[in-house]
């Protein structure tokens, strides 16, 4: 039995109608009207206006012909029309959501679940986009989770250390109250999770293994890549690297500050700044990380890059793009997804600032699907983030944003937005999204699930307090011993010379 909730009146348009309400019925409540033409229509309640009589208007959104298309009506409804509310199949089919795939959370107002093609996130890259604090990581992490439980391969830049939490299930009480309502339970992935640091283990003692680049027998071409260098000083490296390798068949960083260094001209003092900034860093390591290692079926490595200056991380990550890019074309490593959290920073727009990062996930955004090289890129400030790259992502997931300069910037780069969709993403409520997705007729809202794991540090905070207390406790035990050995000593001595 159909739920009426209300008779068209006033407005008809081939596109919207107005309706008077006499049933229970919310905004974005999706809701079918007959048509003698093409049967059952579908559409979502825009808004709803209370005066003497309550009224709202609906969006169009069409019904699936033979073939299977979504089709706009051919006439408009007629007055006095019956207007009921949409049965869940209905939906579903319309829409073109399917069961099964990466599951995102519940249609927004409906107990229907929304999945996402594991296929289609891989080939044809993904953005999630909001304003700070509206849930952008958090909906990343239930993304990173379903990716997880699917086994596929996730490599994920971390300016922040963020998703080392995935390591621990979700022990918010509110958030596990919710879980039965998605159909999901608390789950930590410490067993598919291993966190590099760039730094080091005083800084990140939650870090389970050190980042290392190869610094063995740098290149001109790759210290070129790194340094920000004249044609001068360029032919200085240049002169003093032919002038190592003449003499050395390995040489290190140390070998080519040290060539440097004797060279007269004028220009090698920033070279040897630079090249110093980059060893001091600890970096370079002749026991590189290999990516054969970073990147495999049913693990995930966050690059934890908290206590990395931006220049650094910018480089660390030109680096990994780099070389995970060929090893995928040379079929060395399997397929993957590589998440870039804060890409604003490694892929800015021009104008604002550059990183040498940005020629790198250009490439990636426009050539990494053919060799099976996804892309997820996050980021709160749309604006800033080269349009570029957000372009090439298919599936984009956008929470609220309300800096002007950001909504523009989504209006001019993605096909579905709106005027109306402009003002729908500058009231979403916390925890929903609008998602769009090439499997899925237009774009929809979606009430995003709850994470498995724990979120934002809070069991982080937990594990490196308890690393710190421990390492503290072993320092004092240390100090302790060499106090008494010291107070042995002296004892000793004193007896030697009484």
């Amino acid at each position: 039995m159909y739920k009426l909730v209300g008779t068209i009146s006033g407005e008809v348009g081939l596109h919207e109608f107005d309706f008077i309400v006499t049933g229970e019925v919310r905004r974005n409540e999706y809701v079918k009207v007959w048509n003698e033409l093409d049967g059952w229509i579908l559409g979502r309640v825009a808004s709803i206006v209370e005066a003497e009589k309550k009224t709202a208007t609906v969006e169009l959104i069409g019904y699936k012909d033979d073939r299977g298309f979504l089709m706009q009506p051919r006439n408009t409804f007629s007055r006095d029309e019956k207007v009921f509310k949409a049965d869940q199949t209905f939906v579903m089919d319309t829409l073109g959501l399917k069961s099964g795939g990466i599951y995102l959370g519940l249609l927004d107002g409906r107990n229907i679940p929304v999945y996402l093609r594991k296929e289609e996130l891989i080939q044809k890259h993904c953005s999630i986009l909001a304003k700070t604090g509206s849930g952008k990581s958090y909906t990343a992490g239930v993304l990173i989770e379903e990716l997880l439980e699917k086994d596929v391969p996730l490599l994920i830049i971390d300016p922040h250390g963020e998703y080392i939490s995935l390591k621990y299930e979700n022990r918010s009480e509110e958030e596990r109250k919710q879980m039965e309502k998605f159909g999901i339970s608390p789950e930590g992935y410490a067993s598919k999770v291993v966190v590099y640091t760039p730094a080091n283990f005083s800084i990140n003692p939650a870090a389970d293994k050190l980042f290392r680049i190869d610094g063995i027998n740098l290149s001109v071409k790759e210290l070129y890549d790194l340094l920000p260098l004249s044609d001068a000083q360029l032919g200085v490296l240049y002169q003093c690297i032919n002038g190592i390798k003449a003499e050395k068949e390995f040489y290190t960083i140390e070998d080519i500050i040290k060539k440097v260094s004797e060279s007269k001209s004028n220009a090698k003092w920033r070279i040897i700044h630079f090249l110093e900034r980059i060893r001091e860093t600890g970096i370079l390591s002749d026991s590189p990380t290999r990516i054969e290692d970073l990147v495999k079926v049913g693990k995930a490595s966050i690059i934890d890059m908290k206590g990395a200056e931006p220049k650094l991380q910018q480089l660390i990550v030109y680096r990994i793009c780099k070389e995970v890019f060929e090893a995928r074309k040379m079929g060395k490593i399997p397929p993957f997804m590589l998440v870039i959290e804060e890409a604003h920073n490694f892929c800015p727009e021009r104008g604002f600032e550059k990183a040498v990062s940005s020629n790198v996930l250009r490439t990636i955004a426009s050539e990494g699907r053919k060799f099976g090289l996804g892309l997820l890129v996050i980021s709160q400030r749309p604006a800033r983030v080269d349009k570029n790259v957000i372009s090439q992502c298919n599936t984009q997931i956008i929470l609220r944003v309300s800096n002007p300069n950001d909504i523009r910037a989504l209006s001019r780069g993605l096909e579905f937005m709106s005027s109306e969709m402009e003002e729908e993403i500058k009231r979403i409520p916390q925890g929903v999204a609008l998602l769009s997705s090439p499997s899925i007729e237009m774009p929809i809202l979606v009430d995003v699930r709850v994470r498995r794991s724990e979120h934002g540090g809070r069991a982080v905070e937990m594990e490196e307090v308890e690393k710190k207390e421990k390492i503290e406790a072993e320092s004092k035990k240390k100090e302790w011993n060499a106090r008494e050995e010291e107070g042995r000593r002296s004892m000793f001595a004193k007896l030697l010379f009484e």
